[in-house]
């Protein structure tokens, strides 16, 4: 059952292939937005899929971040989030990243309960226009 305060949490290694510099998002070799934004995705994602109803799954519609420091090839990083709101099938987490030395990113990221099957033929169907 869906309920605000329910937490996600999820690890990794940055690695080369997770670099600003190897995603083409800038020229450095340290932890990329576009993949701690995946993450903070990932958390929350998973953190509720095991409540909801077969078939359904959500996806992402909106994200308010900041990305406040650096972290280095070689540092593991971790993100919590938790659902802070429940407005029909819109969900509001809050998601924190942190590096071995303290927080990097914060923010808002917004997911939509949808039903898969109608979800995914109504996405395919583009291909039919």
């Amino acid at each position: 059952m869906l309920e605000v305060g329910i937490k996600g949490h999820k690890e990794l290694v940055v690695t080369e292939e997770k670099t600003a510099k190897h995603m083409n998002s800038g020229a450095m070799n340290v932890y990329a937005t576009p993949h701690m934004v995946a993450l903070m995705e990932y958390a929350a994602f998973d953190s509720v899929q095991s409540e909801l109803e077969p078939g359904c799954g959500t996806v992402g519609t909106a994200l308010n971040i900041r990305h406040v420091a650096a972290t280095p090839v070689g540092m593991k990083v971790s993100c919590d989030s938790e659902l802070i709101k429940i407005d029909g099938r819109a969900l509001t987490f809050s998601v924190k990243v942190y590096d071995e030395k303290g927080l990097i990113g914060e923010g808002e990221h917004e997911r939509f309960i949808i039903f898969e099957d109608k979800f995914q033929a109504k996405a395919d169907a583009k291909r039919e226009n």
